[in-house]
């Protein structure tokens, strides 16, 4: 009666979340918007009572974290269907053909079924993904191929391997997280904003998404980083863009990051960039990845890679923000989509916006880079075309190891963008564009209130650890 009445609320909790997880996983289509958004809504009510009732009690945070991730070992993802493409992909280099060479639709299309179930994979990935080339770098590619061995012959199986390692990297992230927080002396219990959201648990573990495992590479690098072991750390970063290419968005950042401490410059004494490591950190970055593409290497690999790449840019518009309004006002001038041209124009503005960030605000601590890192990934997604719910997942891991809260707000109502399936048996399959604007009136509002408007904002700034140039 005494373990009841000191953990009763724990316990039920953790019933309530293990039932709605389970209806999640088995039990829910994802044209089914109502239950869909009502299990979400109930997810994280539960999620946020257990940061206020169990938030200093980690060990427990940790077990139902894993718990609940476990409820979805045996499920097939029902939000996506890119881990078929997945599946096909590692069973592609066993059967001793370059992914990137082949789409599965070339295959199909000429009766060669060149893996086994080739049929239900291309059926189960849609002909979208099937027409094109992949774009998943070595490292990912290396997850698939794992897969590939252990259920050569089974999605099921395939699914439960791939599986089974986003959680093994969510296990990596959830250890070096708490290290990285307890650097920046912030509260370790804050990780679990991370671990123990449903988002998380729902995107990277249910539905497959290996954003967990560039994140673990990418935290176990900023530790290396704090810690002073930047070649290690180059090492693990570059990893973390074999798995997905999104850091290399990061790298301008690193250019002030490395300096010369107490040199005298026009007679005061202050720091310089140090060229040499800063160097040799890029080369490390740079011949690694390099390496890890060099057994996939051809003319043909750079012309499909580069230009499946682009299509994120030229073609494919998914739950955006600004670039939906100024598609509109495209549509209202010429009376078409100009999706190439204001594309690229996005692209180069948040090229720009990044090499700028790069020369004028200097990290002086590994805190500060990954401020940097967060206001440079939320320009991003801010200006892109594309924006898919599980790409949030980079903005939350550097929303925990922030004083911002928007990224998690964001991971929230994020789910909106799933309400594109509503019409899924029309014609007419385009977004509600209502919907989207009110997941990003929500989300820009506190975006604007937390950088502009708050109270504690001056407060905060005196604090933020970088300075001009």
């Amino acid at each position: 009666m005494q373990f009841w009445k000191l953990y009763k609320v724990p316990l039920v909790l953790t019933l309530v979340s293990s039932v709605l997880y389970w209806c999640f996983a088995y039990d829910l289509v994802r044209t089914d918007y109502t239950k869909l958004i009502i299990l979400y809504t109930l997810l994280w009510l539960v999620f946020l009572l257990f940061l206020k009732f169990s938030k200093g009690n980690l060990k427990f945070l940790t077990m139902i974290a894993f718990g609940f991730r476990a409820l979805f070992i045996l499920a097939i993802p029902n939000l996506s269907q890119d881990f078929y493409r997945f599946i096909w992909d590692g069973r592609m280099i066993w059967e001793g053909f370059n992914p990137y060479l082949y789409t599965p639709e070339a295959f199909i299309n000429t009766g060669h079924f060149p893996v086994s179930q080739a049929q239900e994979l291309y059926i189960g990935m849609g002909t979208l993904n099937g027409s094109h080339f992949t774009n998943y770098p070595p490292i990912n590619q290396l997850c698939f191929m794992i897969a590939g061995l252990f259920a050569g012959k089974s999605i099921l199986g395939s699914a439960v391997a791939l599986r089974l390692l986003i959680i093994a990297a969510d296990f990596g992230t959830l250890h070096f997280g708490r290290k990285v927080l307890k650097q920046f002396q912030i509260p370790e219990k804050r990780i679990f904003w991370y671990i123990l959201n449903p988002f998380i648990i729902i995107e990277l573990t249910g539905n497959l998404h290996f954003e967990g495992v560039m994140i673990f590479f990418m935290v176990w690098s900023l530790y290396l980083l704090q810690k002073g072991l930047w070649k290690w750390a180059a090492l693990t970063f570059a990893l973390s863009i074999s798995v997905k290419l999104m850091p290399l968005l990061f790298l301008p950042l690193f250019f002030q990051y490395f300096r010369k401490p107490n040199d005298l410059v026009d007679s005061k004494r202050t720091t310089r960039i140090d060229f040499k490591a800063l160097l040799k950190f890029y080369m490390i970055v740079g011949l690694t990845t390099l390496l890890l593409f060099l057994p996939f290497f051809s003319n043909d690999f750079i012309t499909n890679y580069t230009e499946t790449v682009a299509l994120w840019f030229n073609n494919f518009e998914f739950n955006a923000s600004v670039y939906y309004l100024i598609r509109e006002i495209g549509y209202w001038i010429t009376g078409y989509n100009e999706i190439e041209v204001i594309g690229k124009t996005l692209a180069f503005i948040i090229f720009s916006y990044v090499v700028c960030l790069a020369l004028f605000r200097i990290p002086l601590h590994t805190k500060s880079l990954v401020s940097n890192m967060l206001l440079v990934f939320s320009v991003y997604l801010f200006l892109s075309t594309t924006v898919h719910p599980w790409y949030i997942a980079t903005l939350l891991i550097l929303g925990v190891f922030s004083n911002y809260k928007y990224p998690l707000v964001w991971s929230f109502v994020v789910i909106l963008s799933y309400l594109a399936y509503i019409h899924v048996d029309r014609a007419d399959k385009s977004e509600n564009l209502w919907i989207i604007a009110i997941e990003y009136l929500v989300v820009f509002s506190v975006f604007i209130w937390e950088i502009f408007l708050s109270p504690k904002k001056k407060k905060t700034i005196r604090k933020v650890s970088f300075r001009m140039k």
